[in-house]
C-alpha cells in the first residue's frame, strides 16, 4: 500500500508564494517517480511537475521558471515551491506516485486571488 499525504495549500495573492509538500509512506521503491497534478474546476487537468532522472524536474509550460520541484530521499517527500503565483494557478494539487499503477494524495487546494 502507498499512501501520499499533501500539505502548504492555502489562499494566496497573486504574485505570492507557497510551498508544497507531498510524504509518501508505504512500498515505495523510488520517490523518483512521483510529481505533481493540478485540476482546476472547468479546466483539463495539468501534469504540473514530476522529478527527472537527473534529480532536476520536468515542468509544464505554463509553469516553467516559476515553479521548483524537489526531493528529500530520506523522507520520502516531495515538494513544489511555487514562486510568482498567478490568478490562473488556482487549483486542486494532487501528489501523485508512479509504477505499474498511479497512487494519488486527496490533494491540497491553492487559491491565488487578486
Amino acid at each position: 500500500q502507498v499512501q501520499l499525504v499533501e500539505s502548504g495549500g492555502g489562499l494566496v495573492h497573486a504574485g505570492e508564494s507557497l510551498r508544497l509538500s507531498c510524504a509518501a509512506s508505504g512500498k515505495i521503491f523510488s520517490i523518483d517517480n512521483m510529481g505533481w497534478y493540478r485540476q482546476a474546476p472547468g479546466k483539463e487537468g495539468e501534469l504540473v511537475a514530476n522529478i527527472s532522472g537527473s534529480g532536476g524536474g520536468h515542468y509544464a509550460d505554463s509553469v516553467k521558471g516559476r515553479f521548483t520541484i524537489s526531493k528529500d530521499n530520506a523522507k520520502k517527500t516531495i515538494h513544489l515551491q511555487m514562486y510568482s503565483l498567478k490568478l490562473e494557478d488556482t487549483a486542486v494539487y494532487y501528489c501523485y506516485y508512479l509504477t505499474d499503477h498511479v497512487y494519488w494524495g486527496r490533494g491540497t487546494q491553492v487559491t491565488v486571488s487578486s
